[in-house]
């Protein structure tokens, strides 16, 4: 029988190994930007240059996790959110990423914007072992986890998006004669090979005008004259929302009747169409993944009114008809379930891994039946959408969700 002396030292014994077993099983793993109290989240916009409009994002984050933090953060961790300009200029993009990196030593970027900006950070962000999560671009080259395992984009890519409108004029407009206005550079290309392989052999043909432009140019009205000279039916306007404002107003002005089509990250009601001229904007196509605040159809959702309540209590400056908006809302509200989901380990390994195992995730401004999913080989969260016209002061969604995937 035990003597009590023995019972003593055991029972001590299984008490250390009881607290050692606790003490790893609930460790804090922290790597540069994570504490016991903060998160620090870096992020690169273009508050000036060309792409401007599109600025509206990152202060609709910033509001966001303003709001998160006040609601005691997250984990009990509080955000810290360091947003730098970069102009849409990819040296700029480049200096201002090496700067959260290196000195303000974030625990990962977020959400930066542009592909000519992300194309000259990727590599970068990939070799120091950063995340660059959730992109503020829909290339294609962002689901690459085996090249590029610390890249993830989030809204849908490019190449999905055009394969759809390439759908809808193969049965509304088989014979269709194309013109497309796109930027000379990833972004504009990205759509154009969407475009083109959703066509397939019919390509060739149908395609019968391409116009590029570059940022810098003061207007593209030149290009949508040729576009018509060429005598194009069909017009595709790959462009941010500076230039789509000046398409939208030279087709009317040229009193050009094509089918209209406009891609998503350009169609934004309140930066864009109401601008050009709700009377130049009758009858546009476009794709959409989130709601519309603006339509009436949303008016008693649930998740629209707590987006109204967001924009009401922490940012009344944001235009609910500016789409930009609840991009930067619904991208933001990704992050914190990953955040979530991280726990205490908040290093730059596990932050990918949560990413990357997101499962039916419904956002409430994404339309009904999107949901998010990723996994380690499939770095597109979002990749449906659904086709959406221009009628009044709105866009009314028709047809069903549809899945453009590369591949698919």
């Amino acid at each position: 029988m035990p003597t009590m002396k023995a019972l003593a030292v055991a029972s001590a014994a299984f008490a250390v190994l009881a607290a050692t077993s606790t003490g790893a099983f609930a460790q804090k793993k922290y790597d540069s930007g994570a504490t016991d109290k903060e998160i620090k989240i870096g992020n690169i916009m273009p508050y000036s240059g060309p792409a401007s409009a599109y600025g509206i994002i990152g202060k609709t984050e910033a509001a966001y996790f303003n709001k998160i933090n006040a609601e005691g953060g997250i984990n009990g961790r509080k955000i810290n959110f360091i947003s730098y300009d970069d102009g849409y200029s990819p040296p700029k993009a480049v200096e201002q990423a090496r700067k959260l990196v290196e000195s303000d030593e974030v625990l990962f970027i977020f959400n930066s914007l542009g592909t000519p900006s992300n194309s000259a950070i990727q590599k970068y962000m990939n070799e120091k072992k950063v995340p660059q999560l959730f992109v503020a671009t829909g290339a294609t080259k962002w689901d690459d986890p085996k090249n590029f395992p610390w890249t993830m984009g989030w809204q849908p890519n490019y190449q999905s998006e055009t394969r759809i409108y390439a759908k809808y004029i193969l049965k509304e407009k088989p014979n269709a004669k194309i013109g497309v206005l796109y930027q000379n550079d990833d972004y504009g290309k990205d759509y154009l090979k969407g475009l083109k392989d959703g066509l397939g052999a019919k390509a060739a043909s149908m395609i019968v005008a391409e116009e590029s432009y570059e940022t810098a140019e003061p207007t593209i009205d030149s290009r949508i004259v040729n576009l018509k000279t060429k005598g194009a039916d069909v017009f595709f306007s790959v462009t941010t929302p500076k230039f789509a404002a000046q398409s939208i107003k030279k087709v009317a002005e040229l009193q050009w009747k094509p089918i209209f089509l406009l891609n998503n990250v350009g169609a934004s009601v309140g930066t864009v169409l109401k601008p050009a001229g709700f009377e130049n904007s009758q009858g546009i196509i476009s794709a959409a993944y989130l709601k519309d605040p603006t339509d009436p159809q949303w008016k008693d959702d649930a998740g629209i009114k707590n987006f109204d309540a967001f924009l009401a209590k922490w940012f009344p400056e944001g235009n609910r008809a500016d789409g930009s908006v609840i991009v930067g809302y619904s991208v933001a509200q990704t992050l914190v379930q990953v955040l979530k989901a991280c726990g205490d380990n908040l290093t730059r390994e596990n932050v990918m891994k949560q990413a990357a195992n997101i499962k039916d995730l419904q956002l409430e401004a994404a339309l009904p039946g999107i949901k998010l999913n990723t996994s380690p080989t499939d770095f597109a969260p979002i990749s449906q959408l659904q086709l959406e016209q221009f009628k009044g002061e709105r866009f009314e969604l028709f047809g069903p969700v549809v899945s453009g995937e590369v591949g698919g």
